[in-house]
């Protein structure tokens, strides 16, 4: 049934910010890669701004992208070479680790 599908731009929302859109066929699909512990380990070393993009008291959700989401995703993954792996564009700007 899902061979026919179109993929569709889901958004993972933390706080009320939007941080990574990905494509998949189901929100179900969605729902299970935004509670995949993997996921939330890296978001939860990643910064933006200074600020962990996930801390121990924030809930990550996840949505359908809004067309400008949908747009930074068509942008990054036209840049990126077209592999097997899944695409997930950070909407956030991600700050640089410094060197230890």
């Amino acid at each position: 049934m899902t061979e026919g599908m179109s993929l569709s731009i889901f958004t993972i929302v933390v706080d009320h910010k939007p941080v990574i859109a990905f494509g998949c066929k189901k929100h179900s699909e969605a729902e299970a890669i935004c509670a995949d512990e993997r996921i939330r380990a890296k978001l939860s070393s990643m910064r933006s701004g200074g600020k962990l993009l996930l801390d121990d008291f924030a809930t990550p959700l996840v949505r359908l992208a809004r067309p400008d989401e949908k747009a930074v995703y068509y942008e990054q993954s036209a840049s990126r070479s077209n592999d097997s792996s899944m695409l997930m564009v950070y909407l956030v700007d991600l700050d640089v680790p410094s060197p230890a």
